[in-house]
């Protein structure tokens, strides 16, 4: 015997689910035909691939989609996270493999680190965030920065850091509504990925200038374009105390090198940068596809809300 249940009049390979009789428990074949139900009344597509979603899920993303979106794995610059062309770039005063930049010029942040490559459809999650305003797309991220931030946490010490949030620029943040970047970083926090060693402050730094998109121009162009773009508001909130910098992406990095300057001369002692995905120049690994269950459930649990 065979069920099929489907999101649209037509029957659609990636939206039939088979129920042979007899190897599914009542409660199973209950909460699949419940879910059937829900993408026959209230037909949808995932707004990645375009698969029609079958599971109730506040988030309008399949979990193939989601499972894609996997973290990198090894390869990459100790201290701003890039790609690495050999795993063994190490210098002769740093223990951990740095690129070359970072070993010729040291980044005024101490340390970066990222999920996942900005490629793909992490890329894509991100844009359903920030352009098409899916916020329960922030739950999802979070989950990933609060790896990042879990990986980050041996570094940190016993220290309790401010977490502070790259802001946008009013005119932005009145058209788009929100901060992607604090949206996703109180996701995180609400995992408590360092325990309660950190707290958040999206009023600390402020864009003071709306400067023109980076994409096209040179290092150079990069840098002038962003100077004097941040200022530190609140800088009693910062002096003397570690800061974790974060942002959605970090692409060339001259928008966090830039907050990280600043902060650091408002009286920051250190400041750590973790970010959802990066701009890998170089083809850096990622973790194999067969993810755990534990992470299954996890991402699936964050995309409903």
């Amino acid at each position: 015997m065979e069920v099929v249940f489907s999101s649209s009049q037509e029957l659609s390979p990636a939206a039939k689910i088979k129920i042979v009789g007899g190897s599914s428990s009542f409660a199973s074949w209950a909460g699949l035909a419940a879910e059937s139900l829900f993408a026959t009344l209230f037909p949808s597509d995932c707004r990645l691939c375009g698969t029609p979603l079958i599971k109730v899920s506040r988030l309008p993303v399949c979990e193939d989609c989601l499972l894609a979106m996997r973290p990198i794995a090894g390869g990459v610059c100790s201290s701003c996270g890039e790609g690495l062309v050999s795993p063994n770039a190490f210098s002769e005063d740093h223990n951990e493999p740095r690129c070359g930049l970072c070993r010729r010029l040291a980044p005024p942040f101490a340390k970066a680190a990222a999920y996942g490559s900005y490629d793909g459809g992490l890329r894509e999650l991100i844009h359903l965030l920030k352009y098409e305003h899916v916020r329960t797309a922030s739950n999802v991220l979070g989950r990933m920065l609060a790896e990042v931030i879990a990986a980050l946490k041996p570094s940190f010490g016993d220290a309790a850091l401010v977490v502070v949030p790259v802001p946008l620029h009013p005119s932005k943040m009145r058209q788009r509504g929100f901060n992607q970047a604090e949206l996703i970083a109180r996701a995180a926090l609400k995992l408590k990925p360092a325990g309660d060693q950190l707290a958040c402050n999206g009023s600390v730094l402020e864009r003071r200038r709306d400067t023109q998109s980076q994409t096209g121009l040179s290092n150079h162009q990069r840098r002038e374009n962003i100077r004097g773009a941040f200022a530190v508001a609140l800088p009693r909130e910062i002096e003397g105390r570690e800061v974790l910098l974060v942002d959605d992406v970090f692409t060339t990095g001259t928008t966090v090198s830039e907050c990280a300057r600043i902060l650091r001369r408002a009286g920051a002692t250190r400041v750590w940068v973790a970010t959802v995905a990066r701009t890998l120049k170089t083809n850096a690994q990622h973790a194999v596809p067969n993810q755990d269950e534990e992470a299954r459930l996890a991402l699936a649990m964050a995309a409903h809300g």
